[in-house]
């Protein structure tokens, strides 16, 4: 995604959020989504000061979903649109189901699910930045409590807003997002639902075509 908005014009920046890839603090242990946020938001300030006048799209994959949805309800008016990809948002049955448990199992995520190009999985599986352990109970709560919050906050009024999802996405299963979706709808929604494509579609056997409808996303709003 990020090579094709560079070669579409675009300035990318990625963070790595607390616990995760190179940043520092306890592996995948994230007690307060609202403290991801405000990191997020420190970056795109970064962006802002390194790029003035350039309008900002935030784009957030599977929790970087939930990360986003939450960004554009505290800090909507400074942005020009937002993408959401197969977004942890409005039910996820994993959630629930690990709530009820003693102690989190240590069950890694099947690779084949990722996508219909199995080398994406095998990448997956051999990258030693991705975590392949369980869950940590304060991050289980923790999205709950986000998924709780952002329903409460609910619209997303008039920024434009991109969902994409696999329609066959058994890691974040489409109706349990289509209900975060509907709540935080606003005026300018564009849905698009992949037959066949699993949980990265950024990395699915029809990438060109998904990249190629984000791009197209940003053009129209941006004019």
């Amino acid at each position: 995604m990020a090579a094709a908005l560079v070669a579409h014009g675009a300035a990318v920046y990625g963070p790595d959020h607390r616990g995760h890839g190179l940043s520092q603090g306890e592996r995948v242990l994230i007690e307060d989504f609202e403290d991801v946020v405000t990191d997020v938001h420190a970056v795109a300030e970064r962006a802002r000061a390194e790029h003035p006048g350039v309008p900002v799209v935030v784009i957030g994959h599977s929790m970087g979903g939930l990360i986003a949805t939450r960004y554009a309800q505290r800090y909507g008016p400074s942005l020009a649109a937002l993408v959401l990809s197969g977004p942890v948002i409005g039910r996820w049955e994993a959630i629930d189901l690990l709530l009820t448990l003693e102690e989190m199992p240590d069950i890694p995520i099947d690779p084949a699910t990722l996508s219909r190009d199995l080398t994406v999985g095998a990448a997956y599986a051999a990258d030693t930045l991705v975590w392949h352990g369980p869950f940590k109970r304060p991050t289980v709560e923790a999205f709950a409590a986000t998924m709780e919050e952002i329903a409460k906050a609910g619209s997303l009024g008039a920024l434009p807003t991109l969902w994409i999802h696999g329609a066959d996405d058994r890691l974040v299963p489409l109706e349990g997002s289509r209900r975060g979706i509907e709540a935080v709808r606003g005026d300018d929604l564009t849905e698009r639902i992949y037959p066949g494509a699993r949980h990265e579609v950024f990395n699915e056997t029809n990438k060109e075509e998904v990249l190629a409808e984000v791009t197209a996303f940003v053009d129209r709003v941006l004019g």
